[in-house]
């Protein structure tokens, strides 16, 4: 059996598939600029989110509802303790697990986990490293994200974070941290190499 590496674009044997991270066949190395800046373009939503609400930049955090005046880097950024998590899980929430996030919104350890959470993602997969634990973390964010507001406005069921978390399983499965990102120079350290869930 022949596969096709995304990352090199060569034919190899079914045995060197094998110890491959990601081999899928078919995929055009013209695709690859395309599947590299989706995974960027969806590692900037997750890396803006964390500036945004970290600094207070004026998109979703920072401004004033009523007035439209932003108050950058005031009292709503985190480094001068505005609670990243408060105002949607209390405000932002409906349907059956309203009260569930409700009852942790604005706890220190909830906007500590959140923060995190978006860093590390962003981060992950705008270098294309990390692709595995930051597929898992960010489909369970986002599942998470969906769940907090049931139903969607426009829609019985979908939204924009089911799309995301579908997209993250599919650039994960294509190889995507190969293409524009770091991912052969990471997958060949050799801490990565030993522990392939880093990968």
């Amino acid at each position: 059996m022949a596969t096709i590496s995304p990352r090199r674009g060569t034919v190899g044997s079914a045995a060197d598939a094998a110890s491959d991270d990601v081999v899928v066949e078919g995929i055009s190395s013209r695709v690859g600029p395309v599947i590299g800046a989706l995974r960027l373009s969806l590692g900037w939503i997750f890396l803006w989110a964390f500036l945004d609400k970290t600094f207070a930049l004026g998109y979703s955090t920072g401004r004033d509802p009523k007035t439209g005046v932003v108050d950058r880097f005031g009292d709503a950024a985190w480094i001068h303790g505005g609670s990243p998590t408060k105002g949607f899980l209390t405000f932002g929430t409906a349907g059956p697990l309203k009260d569930f996030y409700g009852s942790f919104a604005g706890a220190a350890w909830a906007d500590w986990l959140f923060m995190i959470g978006l860093l590390g993602i962003g981060a992950a997969l705008m270098l294309g490293i990390g692709m595995r634990v930051a597929t898992v973390s960010g489909i369970a964010m986002l599942v998470m994200m969906w769940s907090a507001y049931l139903p969607p406005d426009n829609n019985p069921f979908m939204d924009d974070h089911l799309i995301y978390a579908l997209t993250l399983g599919v650039l994960l499965g294509i190889g995507a941290g190969h293409h524009l990102g770091l991912g052969d120079a990471w997958n060949r350290l050799p801490v990565v190499r030993h522990h392939r869930w880093l990968r």
